[in-house]
């Protein structure tokens, strides 16, 4: 175990190395951001002071070696715009903003999956295995902001306001972009619970369990589902990290106050540092959550071996 862990802590280091230094050099070649905090009748003069106090004056390779230098201490550096420490910016607006509105979907996209896909799976070829198999297709192939967008237009327009359209705050905030979110996810979760059932149902196991008189329920949730339930496992892993770089599109749709979309205010302004930083805590939340998964995968399976 120990063995394992440092070996995917180090592809995790190594991601998040490649992550950052593929956004460093990227986000560079933008354009100077000097001309943006400077007042529009600024002189070149003033313009290479601006430039020279936020250490943009020096070569690129100086600047990327004091940037590793840096983050190896946990400084980001300064926000362009707001003059606070870029990490204190993208942390306030992860927790509780962005974090809330992941784990709310989360939430509905496992909690709604499974009993869906355990109806469609037991009732394989009636209403309710056609009509899950359907509304997940047509989950799956809507573009979020088209599903935000449409909601908006229900809920908030022609229901006379029965949700707000945007804002944070309040639970009625979070219901429609935590559902806009959710939608994929669940369609795809719904998807792969029927056919892990489907394939799970006709084993030996569970032809024994019925066999020996156990409730038809308990042989669907405690052996049938469990093992059913891995290849969810790895994907809610994967979604939960989808979810939070997901989420700037959402967050963008429904204004809501996270760190998608403090990003997307930062592109325009060129503030580096806060993009930096957000782009980091995006990569390292990614491959932990995939570490942890990798951990589970063998408290659900004894069969599998760490390798």
């Amino acid at each position: 175990m120990r063995s394992f862990l440092l070996r995917r802590l180090a592809h995790a280091l190594v991601v998040v190395w490649g992550v950052v230094t593929f956004v460093f050099f990227l986000v560079r070649l933008t354009g100077d951001p000097a001309a943006f905090l400077v007042d529009p009748t600024a002189t070149q003069d003033e313009i290479a002071h601006t430039r020279r106090l936020l250490g943009l004056d020096r070569s690129l390779g100086v600047q990327y070696a004091d940037f590793l230098l840096n983050v190896a201490r946990g400084d980001f550096g300064q926000s362009f715009q707001t003059r606070r420490p870029a990490l204190g910016v993208v942390m306030a607006h992860l927790w509780p903003a962005t974090a809330q509105l992941a784990a709310a979907a989360l939430a509905l996209s496992t909690v709604l999956a499974i009993p869906l896909g355990v109806l469609s799976a037991t009732r394989r070829g009636g209403w309710v295995d056609h009509g899950s198999r359907l509304v997940s297709l047509f989950l799956q192939s809507m573009p979020a902001f088209w599903l935000g967008i449409m909601l908006i237009l229900l809920f908030a327009v022609e229901l006379g306001g029965l949700l707000p359209a945007y804002g944070s705050g309040t639970l009625r905030h979070l219901i429609l972009p935590a559902i806009t979110l959710a939608a994929a996810p669940l369609a795809q979760n719904v998807r792969l619970i029927r056919s892990g059932m489907l394939e799970v149902l006709g084993e030996d196991y569970v032809r024994t369990a019925r066999a020996k008189g156990l409730a038809e329920r308990g042989v669907i949730y405690r052996h049938a589902l469990r093992n059913a339930a891995l290849p969810v496992l790895t994907v809610t892993g994967l979604s939960l990290g989808f979810m939070l770089s997901g989420a700037i599109i959402i967050e963008t749709v429904f204004s809501w106050p996270g760190l998608g979309r403090l990003i997307v205010q930062a592109v325009p302004g060129r503030d580096f540092p806060v993009i930096q930083a957000g782009v980091f805590v995006f990569a390292a939340i990614f491959v932990l959550v995939n570490l942890a998964v990798d951990l589970l995968y063998t408290v659900m399976d004894p069969r599998v071996r760490l390798s």
